[in-house]
């Protein structure tokens, strides 16, 4: 059974985590995009990365899934430093990330999604061709294996909900061998229920023994599957806590703006007044 697959309760607490950051940067040009950010995935866990736009997000997945390397402070995978140069290179250490546009062709049937650039093929030479039908068959076991049932794996990916979307590109992660699956911004523009069938398989995917980075501005869903949170703040770390460190108000102040956000009230208070 490998770390991937064994269950969350049987990890060796002695275990090195999958990944960590330790006081991670980057710069473009004279633009200090990202300072001193440090996170650790562990398997069977949950971490949320939270943050207002242009808090850095964007540039800590670029940075885990390989798209761009760090220039300062360490990135370390299973225990080793790293300097991942492609996406690719993340992939083949088990280190998948879904983006938010998700990156599907909507005309395909959801089977060749699921295996595009991966596909199967069967006999030799000229004979060789797609094994259609073992791909639409792997494809259903990997979404019945994550409670993902659809109606038929033949129809067009795109007449799908976007929360079925997601849930279709979790359980292609899983099936590809990820280890760690980073998750951006899953449930935005998601309606309650179609975001809460992504926490859902959130959730299943730590199970299953992943570590997940979920990338999200909605401390409401981040304390829902959560282990851990790591709030930024114009590319610096603003807070760190364990999900039983910290409640969900003050998540959400954290979120808001903490004490900016009471000087702006102050403030508008006192212009009302003197108005």
């Amino acid at each position: 059974m490998t770390a991937a697959t064994t269950p969350r309760d049987e990890r060796d607490p002695q275990d090195p985590p999958l990944l960590a950051l330790n006081g991670v940067g980057k710069s473009y040009g004279t633009v200090r995009a990202l300072e001193g950010v440090s996170l650790t995935v562990r398997a069977g866990t949950v971490t949320c990365v939270l943050g207002d736009n242009g808090a850095g997000k964007s540039t800590l997945i670029k940075i885990i899934s390989g798209l761009h390397r760090h220039d300062g402070g360490s990135y370390r995978v299973d225990g080793r430093p790293v300097r991942l140069s492609s996406p690719r290179e993340a992939l083949d250490r088990g280190i998948a990330t879904v983006y938010q546009d998700l990156a599907v062709v909507p005309l395909m049937p959801v089977w060749r999604n699921f295996f595009l650039g991966s596909e199967r093929s069967r006999g030799r030479g000229p004979f060789r061709r797609l094994d259609t039908a073992g791909m639409r068959e792997a494809t259903r076991e990997a979404l019945a294996g994550m409670g993902i049932h659809l109606r038929d794996v033949d129809q067009p990916i795109g007449t799908l909900s976007g929360g079925e979307r997601q849930c279709v590109a979790i359980a292609r992660a899983v099936h590809f061998g990820a280890r760690v699956l980073v998750l951006d911004e899953p449930t935005a523009a998601l309606g309650v229920k179609q975001a809460g069938t992504v926490l859902r398989h959130v959730a299943a995917a730590r199970d299953a023994g992943l570590g997940v980075v979920l990338i999200t501005h909605n401390p409401h869903h981040a304390h829902l599957v959560a282990d851990r949170y790591l709030l930024l703040k114009r590319g610096a770390p603003a807070g760190s806590h364990a999900r039983g460190e910290i409640t969900l108000d003050e998540l959400t102040r954290q979120m808001a703006g903490g004490s900016e956000l009471d000087e702006l009230r102050h403030e508008l208070r006192g212009e009302a007044q003197s108005s």
